[in-house]
């Protein structure tokens, strides 16, 4: 049996509707998910909504809502998109839960008793819209003097009493768990920058506030509340039961991946590494900080006015599309840039016309040719041999490239086999072997039926829906559809010895077409 595997995302801020960047995310870990199931592993994934901090508080004070209220709403639009992108999550986590309080106290209670936390007062650089505290050293200077953190977004000078962790004890630790794990963080690029600010020297960290009151209260002292990112962090223990020792959380801590915009890489490659330190647990397998999603090459902002809701990306193109574009357009762990011609000239050239146009032409064909029946009993040529030697070749270079996150490359390497099977229909052209060589042509069309089946298995991580509406007009049955299925000898002889007769096919990736206005999306 092959090891358990926990993925999560980062949970997701809700002081506002989820954007483009939510949705690029919570795809990328549900295609990762999704494969690692088809790869025979029992797998948790976890996402959900960060719901305590400053910047919740002052959002339901502009509103004029109690931040429990602004939440409960906000959690909402959160569920409802990850419904609509076929998102295949264990574990929806609020923080506001009550068995999350639990957990972040406990691991706190886990870190003072180390000896790692203490009362001081806090003076210095705080960005309420990241949630985080900056070094002077990091500050540039805005319009107005206005000090900027590295994000470019206003800092303001904090003071209040405040609890401690002694961040300072762990850079020498942390700093050796980089050299002794290169994978920790990846992309490599991000290793890097954690590996300088690391050696840069590390601060004790401020890890409550008390001018606030929307958070966990700190164990013992009510009039604090947990800075933010202590409690944010601590859900992805919180999802399996702690503290207690639960089954779950004996199956799948550490975690595999945590996996989270480049912009949150420090908490959860510094501060949360030697929160688990402090605390006696092992520290997760691997951080990975993907790129930002820019609209037509710029950053989305409401200044702009260039901001993208996913639920209008759904309706016009459809779910699959656009799961398959933001996979397939960018390397991922990079910055990508998306754009509504973009995904209709990659969907249609490949979705719609490389790969729908495959498997609709060589499922009508056995339909109107061959009375719907397949044959197991076909005797290949060499050509056929080729062609499946090819489809095994590029599901053999989705699986490598997917494992190692490589998504664009994957699915490169998938659709150059679905070109190769288009050339294989142009060559043996079974529409003229009907009238010149029946026989020849019962055989390519069971060829392609084989290969169409084989492809659709492999990318079904990616594109789900509509694979699985594909594989049941090919009688495909629902357990057949993980990668084990790929290595069965047995199953067209089995399809074909069951009477199965494909009916009249109906298209599963339809063209799509631009929106009438630019408003549109």
């Amino acid at each position: 049996m092959a090891d358990p595997y926990y993925i999560t995302t980062a949970i997701h801020y809700p002081n506002g509707k989820p954007h483009i960047g939510h949705a690029y995310e919570t795809i990328a870990a549900d295609v990762i998910a999704r494969f690692q199931r088809a790869s025979g592993r029992e797998v948790r994934f976890q996402t959900g909504t960060d719901e305590h901090g400053l910047k919740m508080a002052q959002k339901a004070r502009e509103l004029q809502v109690t931040p429990r209220d602004l939440c409960d709403e906000m959690s909402t639009h959160f569920r409802d998109l990850f419904g609509r992108l076929d998102i295949s999550y264990d574990n929806f986590i609020r923080t506001t839960d009550s068995s999350h309080h639990r957990a972040s106290q406990a691991l706190w209670q886990a870190m003072e008793t180390n000896g790692d936390l203490y009362l001081d007062r806090y003076e210095g650089w705080y960005s309420i819209r990241d949630e985080a505290y900056y070094d002077e050293s990091e500050l540039s200077e805005g319009e107005g003097g206005v000090k900027l953190s590295p994000q470019g977004t206003p800092v303001e000078w904090t003071v209040e009493e405040s609890w401690f962790f002694r961040l300072s004890k762990y850079a020498e630790p942390l700093l050796a768990l980089y050299r002794d794990n290169p994978g920790f963080i990846q992309p490599d690029s991000r290793r890097n920058e954690v590996m300088r600010f690391v050696e840069g020297g590390l601060r004790d960290l401020s890890v409550s506030r008390t001018s606030f009151d929307w958070g966990v209260k700190v164990p013992g002292a009510d009039e604090h509340v947990m800075y933010v990112w202590v409690d944010a962090l601590t859900n992805y223990l919180t999802g399996l039961g702690y503290p207690d020792e639960t089954p779950d959380l004996d199956k799948f801590w550490p975690a595999d991946l945590h996996l989270i915009g480049k912009d949150i890489v420090r908490f959860h490659a510094v501060y949360w590494p030697a929160f688990l330190m402090s605390a006696g647990l092992p520290v997760p397998k691997q951080v990975f900080g993907h790129g930002f999603l820019l609209n037509r090459g710029k950053k989305e902002s409401k200044s702009l006015g260039n901001v993208t809701d996913p639920v209008m990306l759904i309706e016009q193109f459809g779910v699959d599309p656009l799961r398959y574009f933001l996979m397939r357009e960018i390397a991922f762990g990079q910055d990508g840039s998306y754009s509504p011609e973009a995904i209709v000239t990659r969907s249609n050239a490949e979705l719609a016309n490389s790969f729908g146009n495959l498997a609709q032409r060589t499922l009508s064909m056995i339909f109107k040719n061959l009375d719907g029946a397949i044959d197991a009993g076909i005797q290949e040529n060499d050509a056929d041999a080729a062609l499946l030697a090819n489809v095994r070749e590029g599901i053999a270079g989705l699986r490598t490239a997917f494992e190692k996150l490589s998504f664009s490359e994957g699915l490169e390497a998938w659709i150059k086999a679905v070109f190769a099977c288009n050339a294989y229909v142009d060559e043996m052209a079974p529409w003229a072997l009907r009238k010149t060589d029946p026989d020849r042509m019962a055989v390519v069309l069971n060829i392609l039926f084989r290969c169409v089946r084989d492809l659709a298995i492999a990318v079904r991580p990616v594109v789900p829906g509509s694979i699985d509406r594909l594989l049941d007009q090919m009688g495909v049955p629902d357990s057949e559809r993980d990668f084990s299925a790929l290595d069965d000898q047995t199953w067209f002889e089995r399809l074909a010895e069951s009477g199965f007769k494909v009916d009249k096919p109906e298209g599963v990736f339809p063209r799509v077409e631009l929106p009438q206005t630019e408003d549109a999306v």
